[in-house]
């Protein structure tokens, strides 16, 4: 609070943050100067709040074949606002109208993973995750894009030929298979002989 009239002993401070510990120091003041600081006050806690705080870096991708795997930054202990903390994720494929809603307990998650058979690999999904306490459900993160899992390359690579360069090599070329929602991103080749 600002300097206080000598004739008040007691003041509000405001703007704390909730579910947080602190404690309180007065020192009186004149023309001459400020003097010592009283001994500290008994450590108070404020009362817990709706988080407002919503969980930020929203991405995903990888996993497995019919996952998607939503990840994110956690929210730090003291923006948690209260007991009672977990996150609420949110997920529907692009283009629809109804969201998935699914609950994580856990204060330390920073993953979720949905899995379901009818996922077909690497579609697209708008994800959202937001926060909760004791107190009540807290704010959500605007709206990411992931990707469900991939599955292995469905095409074979084309135009295999081979060229003769010594005795003992031999120069293999390809066609490389072009990205696909049903190829995924093809990461490597692997040469193999009958």
């Amino acid at each position: 609070p600002e300097v206080i009239n000598g004739k008040t002993h007691k003041a509000t401070v405001v703007d704390l943050s909730p579910w947080v510990e602190y404690e309180f120091r007065v020192v009186a003041s004149n023309s001459v100067g400020i003097g010592m600081p009283s001994r500290p006050s008994a450590l108070l806690k404020t009362k817990a709040a709706v988080p407002v705080v919503a969980p930020t870096h929203i991405n995903g991708g990888g996993g497995s074949r019919s996952e998607l795997v939503i990840t994110w930054e956690p929210v730090p202990e003291e923006l948690q606002n209260g007991e009672g903390f977990g996150y609420i994720v949110m997920f529907r494929p692009l283009g629809s109208t109804t969201w998935t809603k699914a609950v994580v307990a856990s204060v330390e998650a920073s993953k979720y993973v949905y899995r379901n058979e009818s996922i077909t690999p690497l579609s697209p999904f708008e994800v959202k995750v937001g926060v909760y306490n004791n107190e009540g459900e807290g704010t959500l993160s605007s709206i990411s894009i992931a990707y469900s899992g991939e599955d292995e390359p469905q095409i074979a690579p084309a135009g295999t030929s081979a060229l003769s360069i010594s005795a003992a090599e031999v120069e293999v070329s390809w066609q490389p298979i072009a990205w696909n929602r049903h190829t995924g991103r093809v990461l490597g080749y692997e040469v193999r002989q009958p």
